[in-house]
């Protein structure tokens, strides 16, 4: 250090000043020579290293702290020595320091001198920030609860514990299989094995039962874990494994809903690592809300539950007549809030004609769920009483809404299928239909091509204005032809547009053509929704058999109403 000191008497007085300003300044001070070796370091330095002055000087700086031959540090020293340019770095040291650093690198002609200061308080409570945010994201950004949960054990080690478990209640009050982390990956099947056998056979004074019990924070002292009170925390398996993990200080962490534990968060702290107040502050956190996110995802699987049923229950079993056949199908959406306004239904009218109808009540929720089974029930009312077309269908629903006052708005398409004596001689069926805002019908030949319906619109939805003309279009299918109803959740994604949606149908459907119909229906939905949608999906299909020979079995048995004509082919 004395290199750079001034050595005439003059200089004397300003050298001493300096070397005092050195020792106390607050910051640690490391003076290395062009050969690397440690010629300095201050007062405040050895508080940081835990070095003795006498024990470093003279040394090797790669001898005294081999660990930064690989680590950031030694990468900016040299970058400096080279470029002959100051270099900054804030890094972890690991054992036996154990902390962070943040360092100052600057060249001098004599070699290097390194400013630092320890950084573990700040840094670790930007990491437990960070790392809080990170669960939330993760806990808040998924539609499984229970598996963000799962993976709270990899998110927290090594940053709150050496390694961690969480386990889950079942529904039955056990506990469920862990989720487990070790800061040695290697050890992890070991974790494992002792979570598992802690499970089956854990003593009721175990930390674990205690936390599920009182709903309080358990901790288990290393004196606890390795003498004879380790009875009371593990038996059998369970006690073998954990000499072999060799623990140091336990801490369960109950993960609580509003009114019940749903589970348990476990931080193993080994016996070189102390237990930081903040650190548990910050699992407890974690803990609490891993129980909010798991309780919001109770709270949504009822309520998608309750709308599902709800929806279900209302959605019947179509009729089969007159050599047709009938599929349905229902998925309801991925998140509990988009479940609830989509329906179909099938029927069929007293003078013989076969009605699919596709629905979507505007709202997703047990209300618009509601909502829908009252448009049903009022459209299957008004159509049983007589043979009106579609477009006269719309109007009448149209106008019992507004005549009931049911504040609601909705999309709908209605087909009906009917057949003149002559028709049946040529081989073919008209379908009629109207569409009240609602994405057109889908006709799919034999031969696998999709017809066009070019001179469709869709008019105005229902609910806006019940004194609006609705008007309906015809077009004559050849039997073996199929029919398809769908609501936009079959089509329509967030990331794409709807038309991009229509093309994937079409294509889809025309590669299935020669498909049964159910087996059709199956495909296009795991197609074009690929898992559980973002949005429902209702559908009902017609397939339209020849009639000029029996019914074939893949339709089932012919089913309609007895005041229903009989089927003039059967």
């Amino acid at each position: 250090m004395s290199r750079w000191w001034r050595t005439d008497a003059d200089g004397e007085g300003d050298a001493a000043a300096d070397a005092q300003t050195l020792e106390t300044m607050p910051i640690g001070l490391l003076e290395l020579d062009t050969d690397w070796t440690v010629r300095y370091i201050n007062a405040a330095g050895e508080q940081m290293v835990g070095y003795a002055r006498a024990d470093l000087l003279g040394r090797s700086y790669w001898d005294a702290f081999p660990a930064s031959a690989g680590n950031d540090f030694g990468r900016v020293y040299r970058e400096a020595v080279a470029s002959r340019q100051p270099q900054t770095v804030e890094a972890f040291y690991p054992e036996p320091l154990n902390q962070w650093y943040e360092v100052h690198a600057v060249p001098t002609l004599h070699g290097l001198w390194v400013y630092f200061t320890e950084v573990t308080a700040r840094r670790q409570a930007v990491e437990r920030l960070a790392l809080l945010a990170r669960i939330s994201d993760d806990l808040v950004g998924t539609l499984n609860a229970p598996a963000a949960v799962g993976r709270i054990p990899h998110i927290i080690v090594p940053a709150l514990a050496s390694w961690a478990t969480v386990s889950l209640l079942d529904e039955d009050g056990s506990l469920g299989e862990a989720s487990v982390w070790h800061v040695d990956a290697a050890k992890v099947p070991l974790v494992r094995r002792y979570a598992s056998a802690a499970r089956k056979s854990s003593p009721t004074t175990s930390p674990v039962l205690r936390a599920v019990t009182t709903g309080a924070a358990v901790t288990v002292t290393a004196a606890q874990l390795t003498g004879l009170a380790l009875g009371q925390v593990a038996t059998g398996a369970a006690r073998r494994l954990l000499h072999v993990l060799e623990p140091g200080t336990m801490t369960v962490l109950p993960i609580r809903g509003p009114d019940r534990v749903l589970g348990v968060l476990t931080l193993v702290h080994d016996r070189h690592r102390a237990v930081d107040p903040a650190d548990l502050a910050t699992a407890t956190e974690v803990a609490q809300r891993a129980g909010l996110a798991l309780d919001n995802a109770r709270l949504y699987e009822q309520q998608r539950r309750l709308a599902e049923e709800l929806q279900r229950s209302m959605l019947t079993a179509p009729p089969e007549p007159d050599h047709a056949e009938i599929v349905v199908r229902y998925l309801p959406a991925a998140e509990a809030a988009r479940v609830g306004g989509d329906w179909y239904d099938a029927f069929v009218q007293p003078g013989g004609a076969t009605n699919l109808v596709i629905g979507d009540v505007v709202g997703h929720d047990t209300s618009a769920a509601a909502s829908m089974g009252q448009l049903r029930s009022m459209l299957r009312g008004i159509a049983a009483t007589g043979d009106s077309g579609p477009a006269r269908l719309l109007s009448q629903l149209d106008a019992a809404m507004t005549q009931l006052q049911l504040h609601t708005y909705a999309t709908a398409a209605i087909a009906r299928f009917e057949q003149t004596e002559e028709d049946l001689a040529r081989g073919i069926t008209r379908m009629r239909w109207a569409n009240a805002g609602h994405p057109p019908p889908l006709i799919i030949h034999s031969d696998g091509t999709v017809a066009e319906l070019a001179s469709w619109r869709g008019e105005l939805m229902l609910g806006v204005d019940s004194t609006a003309r609705r008007s309906e279009s015809v077009v004559s299918l050849d039997r073996g032809t199929t029919v398809l109803l769908y609501t936009d959740g079959l089509i329509e994604r967030r990331d794409s547009v709807l038309d991009d949606g229509m093309a994937r149908l079409r294509t889809a459907a025309a590669e299935l053509a020669d498909r049964p119909l159910d087996d059709l229906c199956d495909q296009l939905i795991a197609r074009l929704v690929d898992g559980r949608p973002e949005d429902d999906v209702a559908l009902v299909a017609i397939r339209l058999h020849r009639q000029d020979r029996p019914r074939p079995d893949e339709a089932g048995p012919a089913s309609a109403p007895p005041t229903v004509p009989p089927d003039p082919a059967g």
